[in-house]
């Protein structure tokens, strides 16, 4: 094929890829963009659950016990966790039993409470609010079962979409710099398309890459599966044998180090786990409160960095503007490449009425 042809050909691939998916890619990159600044957008949306008095912590016991009295009837505490430096104690509930018909782990209601006093600041379902609505419509586009592979299609589509619009970005006579050019041509939609996507190209392939390793973990070994694997989480034991002052003084007599979470026994794994923030990890058996040193959870390798990069968590203020205008830049060139496609239909419609053609635009 000669370069003319192929260029042909790769604009065809990413008119249409952009065509066909702009109804997709739209709320998925606008979500993704929003998530970037997730604590933030929390604070926002769900203020009465930081409206903390200071950062004084007591025991977990005395949080636990303040927790059930705003548990509904049935629901049992699955865990709870402390905050790193300014935010509130967060407790985790979960039902007595699960909804067989349910897909993936049933929903959790979540407590806030106050560090310094115990109050209650805030109950809500795990599954409820603007945030966790974001989350679910990023991953899934909201969609049960198929709906987080459909968004790992769509990465793919979006890798090619990012490479054959850099290959259409290249001036075809002359230096590359002259695609940098601002006036390339006489509408504005069509040079604000051909200078955000030379500029979002690099990254937009980069957090498509890192969707798509998400979104199949089991192709490319980056772990297990995500909500949408149908499983049920273990049901939180009705009456753990350990009391749980008892569990944490026997953690702290394996492992030393700022507390940050602890798991109740369930009916799957009739352990306590008591997490630090260094990682650490201490299991406590229910039945006799033996307490064992368990591997340090430290989440790394190639999987973690990827989900980094596609989330911005950890990578810094620069990385996360880059995200962040890497989320909006494709609802951007969804909007203005259809602008394109229509103006460019009606020219060919009137093209061949002069010519008195019956010829349909394509």
């Amino acid at each position: 094929m000669t370069k003319l042809a192929w260029r042909r050909t790769w604009f065809q691939i990413h008119k249409w890829i952009g065509l066909i998916l702009a109804i997709l890619i739209i709320p998925l990159s606008l979500s993704g963009a929003a998530l970037v600044w997730h604590d933030t957008l929390d604070r926002i949306v769900n203020p009465a659950r930081y409206q903390i008095s200071g950062t004084t912590q007591r025991t977990p016991d005395v949080y636990a016990d303040a927790a059930r009295a705003a548990l509904r009837p049935g629901e049992r505490i699955a865990q709870l966790s402390l905050p790193e430096g300014h935010g509130p104690i967060t407790v985790a509930a979960a039902p007595a039993s699960a909804d067989p018909g349910r897909r993936g782990p049933p929903p959790r209601t979540m407590i806030y409470l106050d560090p310094p006093t115990a109050r209650v600041l805030d109950v809500a379902g795990s599954q409820a609010g603007l945030v966790r609505f974001l989350h679910i419509l990023h991953g899934s586009l909201q969609i049960p079962g198929l709906g987080r592979t459909i968004v790992g299609w769509i990465g793919v589509a979006m890798l090619l979409s990012s490479m054959t619009g850099l290959w259409l970005w290249w001036p075809t006579v002359g230096s590359w710099s002259r695609g940098l050019r601002w006036r390339r041509h006489r509408n504005t939609d069509s040079n604000l398309h051909h200078m955000i996507g030379f500029w979002i190209a690099l990254p937009l392939f980069v957090l498509s890459l890192t969707g798509v390793w998400i979104s199949f973990p089991g192709v490319f070994g980056g772990g297990r599966g995500g909500p949408d694997r149908g499983g049920q989480r273990a049901v939180p034991l009705a009456e753990p044998g350990q009391p749980l002052d008892l569990v944490v003084a026997r953690a702290a007599s394996v492992r030393r180090g700022a507390l940050r979470s602890i798991a109740w026994p369930t009916s799957a794994s009739a352990d306590w786990t008591v997490t630090y923030a260094n990682g650490q990890v201490v299991k406590i058996a229910d039945d006799n409160g033996v307490a064992v040193a368990a591997p340090a959870r430290r989440p790394g390798g190639l999987a973690r960095t990827m989900r980094r990069l596609h989330d911005g968590g950890g990578m810094g203020i620069v990385w996360q503007i880059v995200i962040f205008l890497g989320g909006i830049a494709p609802a951007v060139l969804a909007v203005t490449g259809i602008i394109m496609w229509w103006r460019a239909r009606e020219w060919r419609s009137k093209a061949a009425s002069a010519r008195g053609g019956r010829t349909a635009p394509r």
